[in-house]
């Protein structure tokens, strides 16, 4: 049966919030409770396109997290207690600081114009995980033939990925927001291509691919 009621929340805060669980049951109430929690952050953020909040138990280890997709980025905080509930309200709460914290920079970036190209990836075929292993299965009479199909992996297909255009500020921003390992774009101040990623230290570094 459709959940109308749920389109209707949807429709009234303007973007779509999907949520899920693992090794646990999502009830009404725990849906209800986020989706009320999410609805009261502050209404700056206009460009929101969806949320996606993944609810997770592990012995005792209650986890929520939420990942917010404006149209150029996203942002992602992920919070942990005794209690569903304590964590959705922890995550909640970064997800607000993360929010105020960039706020003017957020706004900044949405009023830009945005500029991207088009950057070509090839397909790479998946290897087998364990060559040696069928190797040793293989009969004479058929190994030429299964080591041709278990061969390093080649490219079968390319595609377009649009690569952004940003200052160095910008591509911080995205990976204090994101959480992500790493960020490919292309430098505004020099028109460099350029890789950010998230060192153990906590710091970043800055990669100069050309």
């Amino acid at each position: 049966m459709v959940d109308k009621s749920k389109f209707a929340a949807e429709e009234a805060l303007g973007y779509r919030i999907t949520i899920v669980g693992r090794n646990l049951y999502v009830t009404d109430a725990m849906k209800n409770y986020a989706m009320e929690k999410i609805s009261k952050i502050d209404r700056f953020h206009s460009q929101v396109l969806d949320v996606h909040v993944n609810l997770d138990i592990q012995k005792f280890e209650h986890s929520a997290t939420i990942v917010l997709k404006f149209n150029h980025f996203k942002i992602k905080v992920s919070a942990v207690s005794t209690d569903m509930y304590a964590s959705i309200d922890k995550a909640v709460d970064k997800l607000q600081a993360q929010l105020r914290r960039w706020k003017s920079r957020i706004q900044d970036h949405h009023k830009k114009p945005m500029n991207v190209i088009d950057m070509q990836v090839n397909v790479l075929q998946r290897p087998f995980s364990d060559l040696e292993e069928i190797n040793a299965e293989i009969e004479s009479a058929n190994q030429k033939a299964e080591v041709d199909e278990y061969k390093p992996p080649r490219i079968i297909g390319s595609d377009k990925r649009p690569l952004k255009i940003l200052s160095t500020d910008e591509a911080i921003m995205k990976m204090e927001l994101s959480g992500d390992p790493f960020l490919l774009f292309r430098c505004e101040e020099d028109r460099k291509l350029k890789v950010i990623y998230r060192r153990n230290d906590g710091n970043y570094g800055l990669i100069l691919a050309e």
